[in-house]
């Protein structure tokens, strides 16, 4: 049994290999992220004799490489989640904290969890591009409210309102109707200093350009609501450069939010669960290919449990002796980018109210309950985890019939 721990840092990564009784087979030694770095390691590790398990944090980015490599050769490789390692007794008083000391609690660990350590699959290309795409999606969607709330701070000055007058959903090129109406009346005047069947005519004419709908009604309503409006910052070129910048930066990432959805989209659409995760209730065209992106292949996970943990949407236990607390928080220990998808999802179904889906139904007999919104939320995304874990998984081996 040879035990190889693994620091993994940038670009670099710190070895160390132990074997049972505290046998060092290798002190801590660094290998640099290259092809010859790993190729050296990869020789090292195999001209060992007995059985090599390879032990590694899966912690940001920095560890993909040298795992990716690992797998190829055949080493048997896992990635485990860094609060595992963090709460492996160091059997010491003392507080050391250095990449060789990791190195060799993480060896350690390695013979302690023999029997238990899983195998890392390294996700296909499809999926780690999912990934990779949606961890950008939500970089920029929160850019885009940045942006918004930018540019809404700015009108505030120059024409408070402004973004309020229009809920029509963004378009396909990430364009909404607020925001053109705000490049073209940036100031209160724009609308104001003109008559009524002026401002009405010059409106028409905007819509028919922009392909909005004209309402005779709405144009009136604007117009009646500007003659109350008090604004800050006058009507110069130089309000109207802020307000056009603002414009142009939201426009920017709008643009992007909306061409990285698409391209999620049609991802996503390869692979083989992308109709029965699409068929749920809750699920559309963006929440659809987030979950696939953050759960990647079901196969790696043993039960339903083992899906549930991952997203930390878990129960958690607290006993001791004839002690036994009913009601434990959620574990919260897995991955932030699927619970938050998760909770997407919960709130679309709260607000479509689907009365044949089974996930909306045991919220709802929460909710009325009284249970406090974290804990229905939580309790319906750990059903609809377990759901989902049981028909792709069913789906899959069907394909493989």
């Amino acid at each position: 049994m040879n035990a190889v721990g693994i620091d993994v840092s940038k670009g670099k990564s710190m070895v160390a290999i132990l074997r049972p009784y505290g046998e060092i087979v290798s002190t801590p030694f660094e290998v640099k992220h290259t092809v010859s770095g790993i190729r050296s390691l990869i020789e090292h590790i195999q001209a060992i004799d007995g059985e090599s398990r390879i032990v590694m944090e899966h912690t940001g980015r920095y560890y993909e490489p040298i795992v990716r490599e690992l797998s190829q050769a055949d080493l048997f490789v896992s990635a485990v989640n860094p609060k595992l390692i963090k709460d492996f007794g160091d059997n010491s008083l003392r507080k050391v904290k250095s990449d060789k000391a990791d190195a060799l609690k993480i060896a350690r660990y390695t013979l302690d969890s023999w029997t238990e350590l899983r195998q890392y699959s390294f996700m296909d290309e499809i999926r780690n591009q999912l990934k990779i795409m949606n961890r950008q999606f939500d970089f920029y969607m929160k850019h885009k409210t940045a942006m918004k709330n930018n540019l809404i701070g700015i009108l505030d000055q120059t024409y408070p309102g402004a973004n309020t007058y229009f809920d029509s959903p963004a378009r396909e090129d990430g364009s909404q109707k607020w925001v053109d109406f705000a490049t073209t009346y940036w100031h209160v005047d724009c609308v104001r200093k003109l008559s009524l069947n002026a401002f009405v005519d010059h409106y028409q004419k905007w819509c028919k350009r922009r392909k909005y709908n004209f309402s005779q009604s709405k144009a009136v309503e604007i117009y009646e609501a500007s003659k109350e409006i008090v604004s800050v910052l006058p009507k110069d070129d130089l309000t109207k450069l802020i307000v056009k910048q603002a414009v142009e930066q939201l426009n920017m990432a709008s643009q992007t939010v909306e061409q990285l959805r698409a391209m999620m989209n049609e991802a996503a659409s390869k692979l083989p669960e992308y109709p029965i995760v699409m068929a749920m209730k809750g699920v559309g065209r963006s929440l659809g290919p987030q979950l696939m992106a953050e759960i990647g292949d079901v196969s790696r996970f043993t039960h339903k449990g083992a899906i549930t943990a991952f997203a930390g949407v878990d129960p958690g236990v607290n006993e001791s002796g004839s002690y036994e607390q009913k009601s434990v928080p959620a574990s919260k220990r897995g991955s932030g980018t699927l619970r938050k998808t998760l909770f997407q999802v919960m709130d679309a179904l709260i607000k479509t109210k689907p009365q044949d889906d089974p996930v909306y139904l045991f919220m709802d007999k929460k909710r009325s309950q009284g249970k406090p919104y974290y804990v229905y939320m939580t309790a319906g995304a750990n059903k609809f985890l377990r759901i989902y874990y049981g028909r792709v998984k069913e789906y899959l081996s069907s394909l493989s019939k």
